[in-house]
Order: structure tokens, then C-alpha cells, then sequence
């Protein structure tokens, strides 16, 4: 059967940008359909404008850290609406490279909302009846929100938040995950009463233990208020703003709510199951090891296949496809040993197992860690602490996770990360010479083995 082209990619994100391009570069006739702006959740309303307001946040501690290293008070202030102007404009410029790329690499772009129809149709807005030889899903995902909390209609959402009219004087996040925490950091860094609520015992659930706990003194010790073991029973809207009533009986006055509880594969109203596309329970499209879905001549990328939520991962997932389908070449993604980051304040680099995944997967392990004031600190007196950590197989010394919390472990994770994905030995780890002076240093250092009094924990 002759179809009207050879792939259609619903969602033009990282990874479904990524795909299309390859696949049009091969010869392939490509279509990708979108129904909001170019570029998807990262681009547009997740990591690339969220970290312009970290980086927007952290001047303020900036300034008084150069006080301690001789420098006066400049009085400067920060203009909210200028900012958010500066970031508009940059996300339309992004949003216009990705169209170009498209474009140039011969792909053609629809605007408007694809519902699929069966294995090889799809229906887009505006634009009718489409068949593809292939199907490419990468919509990504979208916050979610407890509709059964009362009041829940006075919230907003991480993609409410880039574009606020006003910063808050106040404001109460819900969630303990890297997006409540990074926004955490990001409003109580310009100056707004920052409320950090959340359920568990520990922000940052999977992440390694030593790194929650850690990174909750340290988000504590820069002014935000961290409320565990709790959650809202309600949101009420007052005279001075929102009344959120707590699990534990205590209420707390915001100017914001905002829930960062959690992300859904956005799939709803699709047609996936006139399709016959298997979902799992929580809605997320189920693959395999190819991205194939269970429908006939249907993939799926990215952030709506719930593997792991990571725009890097959405491109080699796409990448892969392509390669796969178009360039006569099996690629199957290995998601094993992917680095990540939280841009926290102060940031977390981690990779491979935690210590607790290690030792619950049978493991023995040695554990070499570290906590410190880095040099910045020590100079002009701040408290701040570093954290380093090692998670090292016993028998073969082979390091099964590294996990840092301090300045610039993002960037220092990705190169531990390399070396981790090539099976490192704590040996030829510890055989690299140090950069000195570095926090990073401090990893390629640790000879002591790091005995806890208890591991009643684990």
C-alpha cells in the first residue's frame, strides 16, 4: 500500500526533532506535527528556561559572597519583567533553530493537534488525513495535578511559572523531586519566602540517601523552609492570598501555589488505543528495546515511553530510531549508567547505583565519601558544605556510582560519568592525577573507606 509519506512524528521535541532530521537526510519524504511551539518541553517550558532563571537566581548569593573577597555592595536589584523579556526572546530564537533544522534537512513541518486514526493514519488539525509507512510518537509529558484536592484550581505548574506577571512575595512548592527542588532554589534566590512541602521522609526519592539528606541542609541553610512528612488537605483563597491547610494541622499563607508533583506521559486523546498502541497503567506508550510500540509500524521516544525523563536521552532515543528504520543499522539506546543532574542550589551530579540500590541488588560495597567546605567558602567564611561519594563493588573494585553535591558537579559528573560507562576500577580511578586547586580533585583522592556507625538505613 503507498502511503503519503514515508515517517510522521507527532511532537516536535528533542527527540522527535532528532529523529525526523535523520530520517530526512536519508532520502526519507518527512512530516512532524505540533500543536504548541517548536522545540517541546525542554526548549519551551522545562530545562532551558529553568535554568536561565538559575542562573538568574544565583547573582544574589553571588553578591554576597564578593563582599567577603573585598568588594562593596553594588545595590542592585532585580526586574522581573526585564528577565522574563530577555527569556521569551531567546526561547522564540532556540524555537526557530529547530524549525530550520527541520526544514533544511528537508522535513516538512504541520502545525496543529495529530490524533491517530490506525497503524499508518493520522489526523492533524487543519490540516486532514495523513498515512505514514511509519508513526514516530514523542510527545513528551505534562505536570499532573491531584484533581481530587480541593482547591486545586488556585494552583500552578513548573510551566505556569516561566511566565508569571509578578514574582510572589510568598510562595509554597509541592513535591520533593528535582523540579520542586530547582524551583525551590530559583524563587528563593530572587527574594521571594520560599516553602519547600513534601510527603516523604527526604527530598529527592532516588537519589542516593547521603545526597537527600545532604542537600536538604544545604537548601535549609540558603533560607527555604522544607516541611516533610506532610501534605495539603486544601487550598483555600483568602483576602491576602492562598491558606494551604496541612496533614499535620498547621496552615501556611502563600501569595502561590505551585505542585510539582510529578509528570504524565502526555497521551491523552491521542487515538492510541484505535490504534492499538499498548499503554502502561500510568499511561506512559510501552516499547521495546527498538522503541517499537505493539502496534504495527508505530515508535515511541522520550519523556511519553516514561523510561528515563531525560532530554538527552529523548535525542538518542530518536537518533536510534532513525538509524534503526532508515539507515539499515539496529541501534537499541543503552540506558544504563546515565548521568544527571539537579540544578539545585547548591547543584547534584550523580551516576550509576546509589549505595542502597547497590547493596539491595546483593552487592558488597566499599563506600568513600567525603563532606567539606569548598575553597570558596573557607576563604570568606561560609558555612556551605560539599558533598563526594563513591559506591565501589568490594570484590572487583569496580565504581558502580558516583554522586556529588557542590559547585559545578554537574559539569563534573558528566566526565565521571564516561568513565563509569567504561567499567572504572577504583584503582585507575585513583591513578589520575588531581587538578589542583579543585572540588573535583577531591574524587580522585579518597583513600579511606567511609565506615557508618549504623546502617540501621540500609
Amino acid at each position: 500500500m503507498a502511503h503519503d509519506l514515508d515517517l510522521f512524528v507527532i511532537g516536535a521535541g528533542s527527540g522527535g526533532v532528532r529523529a525526523a532530521r535523520l530520517a530526512a537526510q536519508s532520502g526519507a519524504k518527512v512530516a512532524v506535527a505540533e500543536e504548541y511551539r517548536v522545540g517541546g518541553t525542554c526548549v519551551i517550558r522545562g530545562c532551558v528556561p529553568k535554568k536561565f532563571m538559575v542562573y538568574a537566581s544565583e547573582f544574589a548569593h553571588y553578591a554576597h559572597i564578593s563582599e567577603g573577597y573585598g568588594w562593596s555592595a553594588s545595590g542592585s536589584s532585580f526586574d522581573w519583567s526585564r528577565f522574563r523579556e530577555a527569556k521569551d526572546r531567546e526561547i522564540s530564537r532556540l524555537s526557530g533553530l529547530y524549525i530550520a533544522n527541520l526544514t533544511r534537512a528537508g522535513a516538512s513541518l504541520m502545525e496543529g493537534r495529530a490524533v491517530l486514526k490506525g497503524p499508518h493514519t493520522v489526523e492533524v488539525a487543519g490540516h486532514g488525513e495523513v498515512t505514514a509507512q511509519k508513526i514516530l510518537i514523542a510527545t513528551g509529558g505534562r505536570p499532573w495535578r491531584p484533581q481530587d484536592l480541593p482547591g486545586v484550581e488556585h494552583t500552578i505548574t513548573s510551566e505556569e511559572a516561566f511566565d508569571l506577571p509578578a514574582l510572589p512575595r510568598r510562595i509554597l512548592i509541592v513535591g520533593g523531586g528535582y523540579i520542586a527542588v530547582e524551583f525551590a532554589g530559583i524563587f528563593a534566590g530572587l527574594g521571594v519566602e520560599t516553602t519547600l512541602l513534601y510527603r516523604g521522609d527526604a527530598i529527592l526519592r532516588g537519589f542516593d540517601d547521603d545526597v537527600r539528606h545532604h542537600l536538604s541542609r544545604e537548601i535549609e541553610r540558603r533560607g527555604i523552609r522544607l516541611l516533610l512528612g506532610q501534605t495539603q488537605t486544601s487550598i483555600e483563597k483568602g483576602p491576602n492570598g492562598l491558606l494551604s491547610r496541612l496533614s499535620g494541622g498547621d496552615a501556611i499563607e502563600t501569595d502561590q501555589v505551585m505542585l510539582a508533583t510529578g509528570r504524565a506521559p502526555h497521551t491523552a486523546g491521542l487515538g492510541l488505543a484505535a490504534a492499538g498502541v499498548e499503554v502502561s497503567s500510568s499511561g506512559a506508550i510501552v516499547v521495546d528495546g527498538f522503541s517499537k510500540t505493539s502496534a504495527p509500524g508505530i515508535w515511541a521516544v522520550g519523556d511519553v515511553t516514561d523510561r528515563i525523563n531525560l532530554t538527552p536521552v529523548a535525542i538518542r532515543e530518536g537518533a536510534a530510531f532513525a538509524q534503526t528504520e532508515f539507515y539499515g543499522n539496529p541501534t537499541r539506546f543503552d540506558h544504563d549508567m546515565v548521568a544527571s543532574a539537579v540544578f539545585s542550589q547548591p547543584p547534584v551530579g550523580s551516576v550509576g547505583l546509589s549505595e542502597t540500590e547497590a547493596r539491595n541488588g546483593g552487592a558488597e560495597v566499599d563506600i568513600y565519601m567525603s563532606s567539606f567546605r569548598p575553597m570558596k567558602e573557607t576563604f570568606y567564611g561560609g558555612q556551605e558544605q560539599a558533598l563526594i561519594k563513591l559506591v565501589v563493588e568490594t570484590k572487583s573494585q569496580k565504581i558502580l556510582g558516583c554522586h556529588v553535591v557542590g559547585p559545578d558537579s554537574p559539569e563534573i559528573i558528566q566526565m565521571a560519568a564516561i568513565a563509569l560507562k567504561m567499567g572504572v576500577t577504583k584503582s585507575q580511578w585513583d591513578s589520575t592525577c588531581a587538578v589542583h586547586p579543585t572540588l573535583s580533585e577531591e574524587l580522585v583522592t579518597m583513600k579511606d573507606k567511609f565506615v557508618r556507625a549504623t546502617r540501621a538505613d540500609h
